[in-house]
């Protein structure tokens, strides 16, 4: 059981924003020692790096202004209180897909989007979650202790890590209780919906697809033989995706949901 799929959007999204808002702290501090004389060529360098800067923080300023108090209650699924702390890291896990898209996630339409996206992903989370517990599903202290080091090495071992935390006010006691959550909530997705067995045919029909598209921005795609296990993956991913959204749907109709922003 991967636990990328249910984690990122709600803690690593949340603690990278942090720690890049730590570096560029580090590197702010860092420019305010005196620095030797520079030639014209690396000081045009230096302007169009800060320039980028500038306008990167402009940027954050503004993504930063869609989020909400991190206690205030934007969502009540089946009586339970989703806070805006979880509905902040949803929202930023969005806005880097958004970037990295090439699109501006500050836009008035885009802004629209990314808190319906959010919310949508908070109240599915809960969902789930909410079933993961009724079917008395646990994460094992070594299965939390495990995704804990995986996270700790994205970010650059125990040093940076902490310093993320620390900028969203959270420790590891409360990082592990949310890894938790996310193990179980996993452990869900997995039992409601297995990999089923792909075919051969299936793999190969993928391949010829991918390859045609790649053949057509002139680029050429490994033996279907180095690739083909995969290709297994990514159609196990979306088999389980399309059994994951509609039972997301069928927790929808039976449950109250209520929307507080």
């Amino acid at each position: 059981m991967k636990l990328k799929r249910v984690l990122v959007p709600f803690i690593a999204g949340a603690l990278a924003l942090s720690l890049a808002a730590c570096g560029g702290e580090d590197k702010a501090a860092t420019d305010e020692k005196p620095q030797e004389e520079t030639k014209p060529e690396e000081k045009a360098g230096q302007e169009a790096t800060n320039e980028q800067e500038a306008s990167a923080k402009e940027m954050q300023e503004k993504l930063a202004k869609q989020q909400v108090d991190n206690n205030k209650i934007v969502a009540v699924v089946n009586k339970e209180e989703l806070k805006g702390e979880g509905y902040n890291a949803a929202l930023t896990s969005i806005q880097s897909q958004m970037q990295q898209m090439g699109q501006d996630p500050s836009s008035k339409e885009s802004a629209e989007q990314v808190k319906t996206q959010a919310l949508d992903m908070l109240v599915n989370q809960a969902l789930i979650l909410q079933k993961a517990k009724e079917a008395k599903l646990k994460a094992s202290t070594s299965e939390i202790d495990e995704e804990y080091s995986v996270l700790e090495k994205q970010f650059g071992g125990e040093k940076e890590m902490k310093k993320a935390l620390k900028a969203q006010s959270m420790d590891e006691k409360t990082l592990k209780e949310q890894i938790a959550d996310f193990i179980i909530s996993g452990k869900y997705q997995d039992k409601i919906a297995p990999a089923g067995k792909v075919t051969d045919k299936e793999i190969k029909e993928y391949y010829d697809q991918a390859a045609s598209k790649s053949k057509e921005a002139g680029q050429e795609l490994p033996p279907l033989a180095e690739v083909s296990k995969e290709i297994q993956g990514i159609i196990n991913q979306e088999q389980q995706q399309k059994l994951l959204s509609k039972h997301v749907e069928e927790l929808k109709a039976d449950a109250k949901i209520e929307l507080k922003i």
